[in-house]
């Protein structure tokens, strides 16, 4: 089954998305990301894609509480990165009732941790986000640009026994666009024991029909924010396109 997963972003303890992570370029859709978070779970969401951005660009969680309380709220998975730098943030976002944590910055600068993190929480529990420009990582909100290739960290977060790779395209994150379905191909091919959750571009159900016919078995999850903020198109839309017949 293919997983639509709407996406919340929370800057200031607001619900925000950036454009193409630009902090100057954000565009504010709900004061309550606890109440989004509540609106999606109506629309019929399977799970939920957290980023703490006020953590990414701070490289600390600012918002446990919050997603402590979007947890209790929803009986669904809820994911979360930024900011995750440190073994203890790890530990009390976990604590706090996220499903599985996303580490990004730390999976490019110190890989073996995550071999550690894995031992320590499980598999299940751990995730690697790739953000990446023209096939190189970005780390630190998409500030700094790295040149290791998304596909060489990839294969480093699967030999760390991870159970997930978050892509994100940044250069269509945000652009409503469509997805950059060759660079996700050629990720997933790297990484076939490995899921791999597609973010950035998608914008509408034919966007989550190209992503499936690529046909790769550990390519079944997708990210969307912009495209539901901006009405673009609706998650039972989306959640018809991921569930119907090719």
């Amino acid at each position: 089954m293919f997983t639509i997963l709407p996406a919340i972003d929370i800057r200031h303890g607001r619900c925000v998305r950036l454009r193409q992570g630009r902090d100057e370029d954000a565009t504010i859709y709900a004061d309550s990301p606890l109440d989004q978070a509540r609106d999606w779970l109506a629309q019929g969401a399977q799970a939920l894609h957290v980023v703490d951005l006020d953590g990414a660009f701070a490289g600390a969680p600012a918002h446990i509480p919050l997603l402590r309380d979007i947890c209790a709220a929803l009986p669904i998975p809820v994911e979360c990165g930024g900011g995750l730098r440190t073994d203890a943030d790890v530990s009390a976002l976990l604590a706090a009732g996220v499903s599985r944590a996303i580490l990004g910055t730390r999976a490019l600068e110190h890989p073996e941790d995550l071999a550690e993190l894995v031992a320590r929480h499980g598999a299940a529990r751990i995730a690697a986000g790739i953000d990446a420009r023209d096939g190189l990582v970005q780390t630190r909100g998409w500030t700094h640009t790295s040149s290791v290739r998304a596909t060489d960290l990839a294969r480093r977060a699967a030999d760390a026994g991870v159970s997930a790779i978050i892509y994100t395209d940044t250069a269509t994150d945000g652009m409503l666009s469509g997805p950059n379905l060759t660079a996700l191909a050629e990720l997933a091919a790297a990484v076939p024991s490995v899921s791999v959750v597609a973010s950035g571009g998608v914008s509408s159900p034919d966007d989550i029909l190209a992503l499936r016919r690529l046909a790769l078995p550990n390519l079944h999850s997708a990210i969307v924010g912009k495209a539901l903020y901006d009405r673009r198109t609706t998650l039972p839309a989306l959640l018809a396109a991921a569930s119907s017949a090719l």
